[in-house]
């Protein structure tokens, strides 16, 4: 596998009471954050009930934050195709390509909340049938296809093309994948990317040991290939300096996201409530094969260097945005994620190690050197005075201990 890539995916989750404008524009900040950083993608949702998910387009959340970013990329994760006319999505997904100068990836799903499709009339039943149905006519759309009609039982074209095709000669795409096999059999038969977002539960992560073989027999059936440096893999961390500190941090945030959001609000089924913050931390982060990591650097490292043997390898991991710490002990985490885990996993540290080690390593041919070059210097007519010229001048500087001068020469 080529390095890995590091990204953020916002659902978004965040606890009702904040003043809605100012709550997207930190938001946004926080996206600002991630290109300084060096993130390769940001991701966020499409979510239209339950009070903590806010964002109702993500093509017009990203095409904002376009304009505030220069390099990293932008995914819509994800577009719940069912409640779309394809031919709407294509044309959204080109004009937000262009707007971000080629910095767009197209994230589709059959729509997460029970609650969003019930308002839309939707039988939940037909939400994974109507994205597939949708998705490869958009992929016909975004590729160029001449021109097509179509007709099922919930939309219709007719002569269909698109006048503006994407920016990028390829348009990245990729398809949500929970627990069930469905998202990485999509994957397959489209030729797209996959995101895990489903490992961020203990079931999902352990799932993923399962997982990417229905993505290549879906492929292979379709005639397609699939990538492992497509598929992205969700994780839930907090960092701080210490443990300690990030169970501090991240406790009480996070109690209130599993029993307000998680448990009262989604009733998910294998959720409970807890009683304390230090009972929510213990049992999310550090119950055993738990998908959440709260501590340090290395506790990261670790996590997802325990991740890629079991997932066969993945190319990009992407963290779950959060409100479970204030904000600038959110910044923080995301800073060190990027200053400390970033390299290490890419062994970006390893060189300046084996370098600073050859220097240990071989101090005494150094000093040989040393030696021989100042040997060669005093064999120079009139070297010597002016050495002992150079020691005196120094002692004569303002501020300079005489004795500790004369022990250092």
């Amino acid at each position: 596998m080529s390095r890995m890539r590091f990204g953020a995916f916002l659902a978004p989750h965040h606890p009702i009471g904040e003043q809605p404008r100012l709550q997207f524009r930190s938001d946004l900040d926080f996206v600002e954050q991630l290109d300084r950083l060096g993130f390769d993608e940001f991701w966020c949702g499409e979510h239209h009930s339950t009070g903590w998910e806010t964002i109702a387009s993500p093509e017009m959340f990203l095409a904002a934050a376009g304009e505030r970013t220069h390099r990293i990329m932008l995914g819509t994760g994800v577009v719940s195709l069912p409640y779309h006319h394809p031919f709407n999505v294509a044309q959204r997904m080109v004009q937000l390509d262009h707007m971000t100068g080629g910095r767009a990836i197209f994230g589709s799903g059959p729509g997460a909340l029970a609650s969003d499709a019930h308002t839309l009339c939707i039988d939940p039943l037909l939400q994974r049938n109507r994205q597939d149905e949708a998705l490869g006519v958009i992929k016909r759309l975004l590729e160029g296809a001449d021109r097509f009609s179509y007709e099922c039982e919930w939309f219709k074209i007719k002569d269909a093309k698109l006048q503006l095709l994407p920016l990028q000669d390829k348009l990245p795409m990729a398809v949500a994948s929970t627990i069930s096999p469905s998202g990485m059999t999509l994957a397959g038969k489209y030729g797209t990317g996959v995101i895990s977002i489903g490992s961020t539960s203990t079931e999902g992560l352990a799932a993923l040991a399962t997982q990417w073989k229905f993505a290549e027999e879906a492929a292979a059936k379709h005639g397609n290939v699939v990538h492992r440096k497509d598929w992205r893999v969700l994780l839930s961390w907090h960092i701080a300096e210490t443990r300690e500190q990030a169970m501090r941090e991240a406790g009480e945030g996070l109690m209130r996201w599993n029993n307000e959001y998680i448990f009262d609000t989604l009733k998910r089924p294998g959720t409970k409530r807890y009683s304390s913050p230090q009972e929510a931390v213990e049992a999310i982060a550090f119950a055993p094969g738990a998908a959440t990591v709260i501590g340090t650097p290395d506790d990261q490292v670790a996590a997802v260097r325990r991740l890629i043997p079991l997932t066969g390898g993945f190319g990009t991991l992407i963290g779950f945005v959060h409100d479970w710490a204030n904000r600038e002990n959110t910044s923080r985490s995301w800073d060190m994620v990027a200053r400390y885990v970033v390299p290490e996993l890419n062994g970006m540290l390893d060189n300046y190690r084996e370098s600073k080690d050859f220097v240990i390593n071989h101090r005494d041919a150094f000093e040989a050197a040393g030696k021989a070059v100042m040997n060669k210097i005093l064999e120079h007519e009139g070297a010597t005075a002016a050495l002992a010229k150079t020691k005196d001048s120094r002692l004569a500087m303002p501020g300079h201990n005489a004795p500790d001068l004369l022990r250092k020469n």
